[in-house]
């Protein structure tokens, strides 16, 4: 007996409620829980397995917020998204500029702030189909709900990948600075934020000129937000522009 229109639209429906009931569920978990890994470490450790890449090494270890250089949040700040204790995971100016040099033929440029970050490297595969994008704007979204900056900004700089196999600061610091991530000094967190454009171009041990030249940049802006007491300025009201 074929199923009606009616009863399939019914269970369509039924998983749609179903799924988003459990993606809010596990991203409330997720500010109390550690994650043991994400969807790109998977992905990555996935693909050096299918490529035969015997000399693939995979690095992660988790570091709590107080154990992580306040030197290091301010860096990725400065580097990646200057708004994020402001804005409501979407940089509304920086995806209209993004559209606008598209429009005049420049190159694309991305437009993603910390928070959209969090949620694909977190929960979701590389690409850029419009499914990808509706389901980090979706995760987006419940991330800065349900989480706090202080929240978002600690996975983040514990999943980011900073080096080939390299995920988050705990890791990063073993591999590169021979260190524990709290004592990780100004210089050093700038560098990390350096290769974040390309962590698999970019060395943070063996800095390219480029990377010279964006960790001095990192470095002064860093300064001119006022250091990691930038971090703590109290976000704006839901529902009020900035």
């Amino acid at each position: 007996m074929r199923p009606t229109p009616r009863r399939l639209l019914r269970i369509l429906v039924l998983l749609a409620v179903s799924w988003l009931a459990l993606s809010c569920l596990v991203v409330i978990a997720l500010r109390f829980v550690p994650p043991w890994t994400s969807a790109t470490m998977m992905e990555r450790r996935v693909e050096a397995f299918v490529g035969g890449e015997k000399d693939f090494d995979f690095r992660h270890r988790w570091v709590p917020w107080s154990a992580i250089s306040p030197q290091v949040g301010i860096a990725v700040v400065a580097g990646e998204d200057q708004k994020f204790p402001f804005h409501h995971g979407f940089d509304v100016d920086a995806i209209q500029d993004a559209i606008d040099a598209a429009d005049e033929g420049k190159r694309l440029r991305g437009a993603s702030t910390i928070s959209q970050q969090v949620a694909k490297n977190l929960f979701l595969w590389n690409g850029r189909s419009f499914v990808r994008k509706g389901l980090e704007a979706w995760y987006t979204v419940l991330i800065e709900t349900f989480w706090p900056k202080r929240r978002i900004l600690e996975v983040y700089m514990n999943i980011v990948e900073l080096g080939d196999g390299v995920y988050g600061v705990g890791a990063a610091s073993d591999a590169f600075f021979h260190a524990p991530p709290s004592r990780i000094g100004p210089a050093q967190a700038a560098r990390l934020a350096a290769v974040l454009p390309n962590p698999r171009r970019y060395r943070v041990d063996a800095p390219s000129p480029y990377v010279q030249r964006r960790t001095a940049w990192i470095l002064q802006q860093m300064g001119q937000l006022g250091g990691p007491g930038y971090l703590d300025r109290p976000p704006p009201a839901r529902g009020r522009s900035r």
